[in-house]
């Protein structure tokens, strides 16, 4: 399994983009996404670079698995 990439919230917001999930609203210091037909919202946190369990957390929410997210980015 390759390992998660350090990455900001901003690159992490594309890569959740190029696989289908929409930006939706800024809630304090997080960036809410969604998806039609996936019944979780993701919850990116704003900052320079996004700790690795928060964004395999992410990645596992997204139903990407980790090498699929890597290709993403």
């Amino acid at each position: 399994m390759p390992e998660l990439p350090l990455i900001s919230r901003q690159e992490a917001l594309k890569a959740f983009e190029k696989a289908g999930w929409s930006y939706m609203r800024r809630k304090g210091s997080h960036m809410v996404m969604i998806k039609s037909g996936m019944p979780v919202n993701l919850s990116i946190p704003d900052h320079k670079e996004l700790d690795r369990g928060t964004l395999r957390k992410l990645v596992r929410l997204s139903g990407l698995t980790v090498e699929e997210f890597v290709d993403l980015f």
